[in-house]
């Protein structure tokens, strides 16, 4: 038996023993998970919050009379409720802007941050930053809602470093085989997060304490800051510096992802990068889906009730609907993306495919919902339901196309580009507050149609022309060469010449294979 014969078995023997779902990489995920689940829950409670927090009776007296088939619809028993404070439309619609107005300032910023100084620590302290300003709503509301408006801007900036944290954490836990399954196990944590608060606080409006809407601000923030004591206890920054890891999961880990860059060494060709088209069209596909997606997610609350004159109680359940269609299509597509990939599709009709479906079957629906009135609300509610799903098919097209065509450098490009998406964030609200004055179901067709046609341009642009493949200026990067050991032996030298030439091989298109790159990679760390 041959010296490399012993060497495999040996390898195959010690990633049997490698534990699984009990092991320190998935509990990084178990608390990932959780952590976005606080996140976006601490983003969206103001949406349905709002809804009960105005006191919008008299104004709402003057349409009643062209509402009455509707209203007859309505529960009769549902709870009457007058919310404590008079903004108006242009207040209520700067409040649930006033988040990304904070968020767009970190985002390549706290993937540096996480780069210099760990994500454990950015993302903990930014997400504690944020449950206390959480539950300092309440307070600010009695007091100025100009005071809303800074906490929220806060909680923005402190919430903008999440996922460029993330991406930096999986980088140094994740093995190569199972990045996918890790990072979308913990990005569902975001439409769960929605889900919850979107009952939850439907619920507590109505039945919760000191005055109902506060309570909403106080259950979340609390649980969020249990949340940001376990996440210190239990998460480290890489394999090497957790205290309790076992050692085989840790020379599992570390052997298969290869050795990492000193952070002070870390370049960006930002040039190259720039004159790309990819990162060019990824990043119009971001905006594109990231306007319907903030539309919907600060506005759909208010949507229920406006024009489907839906109850307090009844809004924050049937919000949360589309989004529980979301986690379902989310984590199938990036599961079925990758099955095509494997047998059929290549990488990039694969990513343009699936994003394709997604942004013209999500606008046609949204579109579709502007023309069903209150009478057939729950048609309307069902229609909705199914754009969210189609929104979920994003996850096996632009939302991991950076790693596609640039793996070393995604998280600081998904930062890049999340930061102009976030742009979306802060003028969609803004647009839908100026276009729905009356809170008709006219109005709210225009604020579908701005929706339709951001998806069709998506469409054309990422559907057209996207890129699957590694980029020359991101084939050879000077770290991924250093972390090849150099030959022992003339067997070695030899196999070493080889590997070199499988890795600058170019494919039809004139593009490297990044799964030839990763492959030497790894056996060349293997011997």
């Amino acid at each position: 038996m041959t010296a490399d014969v012993k060497h495999n078995i040996k390898d195959k023997e010690q990633t049997e023993s490698v534990p699984l779902l009990c092991s320190k990489r998935w509990t990084l995920a178990y608390c990932g998970v959780f952590g976005f689940f606080f996140i976006y829950a601490l983003r969206v409670n103001l949406s349905v919050g709002i809804v009960c927090m105005v006191n919008d009776t008299k104004k709402e007296s003057a349409n009643q009379t062209e509402d009455e088939t509707c209203m007859s619809n309505t529960n009769v028993n549902a709870t009457k409720h007058e919310g404590e404070f008079n903004w108006d439309k242009s207040q209520t619609s700067l409040l649930l802007s006033s988040f990304f107005y904070g968020y767009i300032t970190t985002q390549v910023l706290g993937g540096w941050l996480s780069g210099r100084f760990g994500g454990k620590r950015v993302l903990g302290i930014g997400v504690g930053i944020t449950a206390i300003c959480n539950l300092l709503v309440p307070v600010a509301a009695r007091w100025d809602y100009r005071s809303v408006l800074a906490l929220r801007i806060i909680m923005g900036i402190s919430e903008g470093a999440a996922f460029p944290s993330m991406h930096s954490l999986w980088g140094r836990w994740a093995p190569p085989l199972e990045r996918t399954k890790l990072s979308s196990f913990t990005y569902a944590g975001q439409n769960l997060g929605n889900i919850v608060t979107y009952i939850l606080s439907g619920w507590l409006c109505v039945h919760g304490f000191d005055g109902g809407w506060p309570s909403i601000f106080y259950v979340t923030g609390g649980g969020c800051l249990v949340w940001v004591i376990i996440w210190f206890i239990v998460v480290s920054d890489s394999p090497e510096d957790h205290p309790t890891i076992s050692k085989a999961e840790r020379d599992y880990i570390v052997t298969t992802r290869g050795k990492l860059q000193a952070n002070k060494d870390f370049k960006v060709p930002w040039l190259a990068v720039l004159k790309t088209r990819a990162i060019w069209v990824c990043l119009t596909a971001h905006v594109c889906n990231n306007w319907m997606h903030y539309t919907l997610l600060t506005g759909l609350p208010t949507f229920m009730k406006e024009a489907l004159k839906f109850d307090i109680d009844q809004n924050g359940l049937l919000s949360a609907v589309p989004y529980m269609v979301m986690v379902c299509t989310s984590i199938s597509a990036g599961q079925l993306a990758d099955f095509l990939r494997k047998k059929y599709l290549s990488t990039t009709f694969t990513r343009r495919l699936f994003q394709a479906i997604g942004f013209l079957g999500g606008g046609s629906c949204i579109v579709g919902v502007g023309f069903i009135g209150c009478e057939h609300r729950n048609a309307a509610v069902a229609l909705l339901a199914i754009a969210v799903g189609f929104e979920g098919l994003c996850y096996a097209g632009y939302m991991v196309n950076q790693v596609d065509f640039a793996p070393r450098y995604a998280g600081v490009l998904y930062g890049m580009t999340n930061m102009v998406a976030t742009v979306p964030g802060i003028v969609a609200p803004l647009v839908v507050g100026a276009l729905t004055p009356n809170k008709t179901q006219e109005e709210w067709k225009r604020v579908f149609y701005i929706c339709g046609a951001f998806t069709l341009v998506g469409t054309i642009v990422f559907g057209g022309f996207a890129v699957g493949e590694l980029e020359p200026w991101a084939k050879m990067a000077p770290d991924m060469e250093e972390e090849i050991p150099p030959p022992n032996s003339e067997d070695d030298k030899e196999k070493g010449h080889k590997d070199e030439e499988v890795k600058k091989k170019p494919n039809d298109n004139g593009h490297i294979n990044s799964a030839m790159v990763f492959s030497t990679l790894e056996l060349s760390q293997d011997d």
